[in-house]
């Protein structure tokens, strides 16, 4: 099976005009994760490499891993996260609130939806729901509990199947995933199949924003193709039939914006938040390309710092383990040059993942009580965007004499 091809097109606009501006160490999948009976294979890795379209401002990879190796096994589940919990029943709430409160009963519909941790509030609030995600035994298990999913990628044949069996959408939400996916037209033209013409589609994902002024590298990898700001979005939309209406800055991995589209025929008035966010962009300069080549020296910058932190701490003789085995886990690790030498191990709050090796390196994943047998001297939060709840949670690593690494933003150490 052929597991790699490269785009050589803009995935939003079509266009060939597209510059290079960030080259990161290339690595297998980030969310590969192996078992002890494969720690010994080396894993295939893929480039990493970021371009710019000169035409209309969209930041992608165009070294396309096959979406079936990177999803059909997927190891990520909303709901072992607290605040991924919260953040989703604010996220339900909000939608049910500000957009003319759909009619109960009218259908919600969730692409790339993992466990259902979203949809369950829906559901609570007597909306008919249904979830779809490509990951298999994901999608079976919110199925049994009671959140139906079917185990398929989006398309526009399955939207059409959809809306014939249930009906027109009041919402369709995605998250994250509006990112994850190559042919982006097929996504709109599946929820212009299936949303009613009041309907909205809601849509979540890593704004450039942050990512360029907090040095977010980390969140590159190949399940993120795309690396959204309004320009170019603002233009997609229009291009293929929808309007974006608003948009709004979460705190969510970092910093990301939560997107609401209507079809272009919709009544909605245009909120002054989308301009107001384009032209933030524009003073940043996201929409050249010379701007966000100078990635690549922040980039350097904490590469050299965090490197010089983890060899004095192993010159005194001290030991180090990592905290969170997330996604960004993998492309920070290969992109500093970080492995067994100088981690130990890594613990993290799923079970999914507890047992499991990282991606490549394999470095093994351990329940976090693990901290409290082995005892290291420091944490590296690879899951930093998580550090104040997991600091709070582990207050007695602290109280033990233990310290805390943060990587990112800027290094930090507690």
């Amino acid at each position: 099976m052929n597991n790699h091809f490269r785009r050589t097109t803009c995935r939003l606009c079509g266009s060939n005009d597209l510059t290079s501006v960030l080259k990161l160490a290339s690595t297998p999948p980030a969310n590969s994760f192996v078992d002890s009976n494969n720690k010994n294979i080396e894993q295939e890795t893929f480039p990493l490499e970021l371009f710019f379209c000169e035409h209309c401002a969209h930041l992608q990879l165009t070294d396309i891993v096959d979406p079936r190796l990177l999803f059909e096994n997927y190891v990520y589940v909303s709901g072992t996260s607290p605040n991924f919990i919260n953040h989703f029943k604010d996220y339900a709430q909000s939608i049910i609130q500000l957009y003319s409160k759909p009619n109960v009963d009218s259908l919600v519909i969730d692409i790339g939806s993992n466990d259902g941790t979203l949809l369950k509030f829906f559901k609570e609030s007597g909306f008919r729901i249904l979830g779809i995600d490509p990951a298999i035994s994901i999608a079976e298990n919110a199925t049994k509990n009671g959140i139906e999913t079917l185990p398929s990628f989006f398309t526009s044949s399955l939207s059409r199947d959809i809306c014939k069996d249930r009906g027109f959408a009041s919402v369709i939400t995605a998250n994250n995933v509006f990112a994850h996916a190559d042919n982006l037209q097929e996504i709109i033209h599946g929820v212009k199949n299936l949303l009613a013409q009041d309907g909205i589609f809601v849509f979540e994902v890593s704004y450039l924003v942050d990512v360029f002024e907090k040095t977010l590298f980390d969140t590159i990898y190949h399940e993120h193709l795309s690396y959204h700001s309004v320009i170019p979005l603002k233009n997609f939309f229009s291009n293929n039939g929808m309007e974006l209406i608003n948009v709004q800055r979460v705190t969510t991995h970092g910093g990301s914006i939560r997107g609401v589209a209507q079809l272009a025929s919709g009544t909605r008035q245009v909120d002054k938040s989308v301009e107001q966010l384009i032209q933030l962009e524009k003073s940043i300069g996201l929409n050249k390309s010379l701007t966000l080549k100078k990635l690549a020296d922040r980039i350097s910058s904490v590469k050299y710092d965090l490197n010089t932190c983890l060899e004095k701490i192993k010159q005194e003789g001290k030991s180090i383990a990592g905290y969170g085995a997330p996604a960004k886990t993998t492309t920070l690790m290969y992109e500093f040059g970080i492995d067994s030498d100088q981690i130990d191990f890594i613990v993290d709050d799923s079970p999914l993942k507890q047992g499991l090796f990282t991606p490549g390196l394999h470095i093994p994943v351990l329940p976090t009580l693990e901290i409290y047998k082995r005892k290291p001297d420091y944490l590296l939060l690879l899951a930093w965007n998580f550090a104040n709840p997991i600091m709070e949670k582990h207050n007695r690593f602290l109280i033990d004499g233990g310290h805390f690494i943060l990587p990112l933003p800027t290094v930090q150490v507690i």
